[in-house]
């Protein structure tokens, strides 16, 4: 290698400029004290507020573990509302995410629509869709699961449908040139590719759901979050200590069993 060579090698090799990432660091900072300043965030505050913080945790103990009776029914009952919503928005989210899907739906009107619509539903926060719910059917778990089925029906079809367009085509080119019609196209080429992955979404949703249901009872939508809503409102914080116990237990062995059932999945 001639001298002129090695140079040019060497150039290449430096450190690129560093100008890209220190605006990058300068903007989030500028951005992070904009975002402060007009949401009045305040680090002297926060300190201040640490010893009633640790007043707080000092009343929630000891737990109130005989009020374990009386909670155990409403945790069922937010699992059953995470199962019930988490089933009905995956069932709705199978088709949706077919339509979504540019390389099996290439009709841009339809693809575009299934989109807009998974995507609305991803916006608004499963709360909103409880709170909407529970005065349009009444207060209780079928509001709730009414909105975890909105909930599921986002996460389901966004991910689904990605999982579709990012699928081996080689199968389907084959199908196509031997004359499978699209029912056919989609039943031998497409499910055997995603549906160990959307197996694998469904029970990801689960597990968001039961974290979900825990707080929409705040709204009036039933579960364990209707409890833990009275409890603070009482100032009874060992019964509040109980439920949180209890439901990160709960949260916890679901993760557990799902992380498990995934891995042999996928």
């Amino acid at each position: 290698m001639s001298p002129s060579e090695r140079k040019e090698a060497v150039q290449k090799l430096q450190k690129p400029s560093s100008l890209k990432q220190n605006l990058t660091i300068v903007m989030v900072l500028v951005l992070l004290a904009w975002s402060a300043f007009k949401t009045d965030a305040s680090l002297p505050e926060l300190i201040e507020g640490i010893p009633e913080m640790g007043k707080l945790f000092v009343e929630m103990y000891p737990p109130d573990w005989s009020y374990m009776i009386k909670i155990w029914e409403p945790m069922m009952e937010t699992i059953r509302m995470a199962i019930v919503g988490t089933v009905v928005g995956a069932l709705v989210a199978i088709p949706i995410s077919f339509l979504a899907a540019r390389n099996v739906t290439p009709i841009p009107v339809l693809s575009v629509t299934a989109r807009f619509l998974l995507n609305l539903a991803r916006t608004i926060p499963e709360l909103m869709f409880a709170g909407v719910f529970a005065a349009i059917v009444g207060y209780g778990p079928l509001a709730g699961m009414i909105a975890l089925a909105f909930l599921s029906f986002g996460i389901v079809s966004k991910l689904t449908y990605e999982s579709i367009e990012s699928i081996d085509t080689g199968p389907l080119e084959s199908m196509t040139a031997v004359g499978a019609n699209k029912l056919q196209w989609i039943r031998f080429g497409v499910l055997p590719q995603v549906t160990a992955q959307f197996a694998g979404f469904v029970l990801y949703t689960f597990e968001v759901n039961v974290r979900a249901a825990s707080i929409l009872g705040f709204v009036g939508a039933g579960g364990i979050g209707l409890l833990l809503q009275r409890a603070l409102d009482r100032l009874r914080y060992d019964q509040a200590s109980t439920i949180i116990i209890l439901t990160l237990v709960v949260v916890l062995i679901i993760d557990y069993v799902s992380t498990k059932l995934r891995e042999k999945l996928l």
